[in-house]
């Protein structure tokens, strides 16, 4: 990512923090857009999603798409995609889903080539005193005018 603006460390002591951050990520995210969410297993990629759906009134079940590689949800008429690049994505088609969304969440990023810049980059980790911390990072103008409002 160039010219990446940083925000600072935000704490997530609990599920609900990870859930609520979304919450406010959500009417902040441009349209299109793409968010990356990085981590290891277990971090709260999946977890951060549900909570930007959520806000974005998707009433669907948000779930993991680590098995189906791709999920998508529709709300008020746009069309959001939840992806799980761990596997290869390429053979799996998912470069359409990327192109049609309105906004695309993107897991496991690294995994996969030529994704292009995402608006906003969320890495996940385990807090040294419990919990999560989430960093974000805009890799756009429109991102970093999100990160702004944050």
């Amino acid at each position: 990512m160039t010219a990446a603006t940083a925000q600072d460390e935000i704490k997530l002591p609990t599920e609900a923090a990870t859930l609520e951050l979304g919450g406010r990520l959500a009417p902040l995210l441009p349209r299109p857009g793409m968010v990356h969410l990085r981590g290891e297993l277990g971090a709260g990629k999946t977890t951060l999603a549900r909570g930007i759906l959520r806000a974005l009134g998707v009433a669907a079940e948000v779930v993991s798409p680590t098995f189906t590689l791709l999920e998508t949800y529709n709300s008020d008429g746009l069309m959001f995609a939840h992806i799980d690049l761990f596997q290869e994505w390429h053979e799996a088609g998912l470069a359409e889903a990327l192109d049609a969304s309105d906004l695309c969440l993107v897991e496991w990023p690294e995994k996969a080539a030529g994704l292009g810049t995402p608006d906003i980059d969320v890495a996940l980790r385990d807090a040294p005193a419990g919990g999560r911390v989430a960093v974000l990072a805009a890799g756009t103008a429109a991102g970093a005018a999100c990160l702004a409002r944050l």
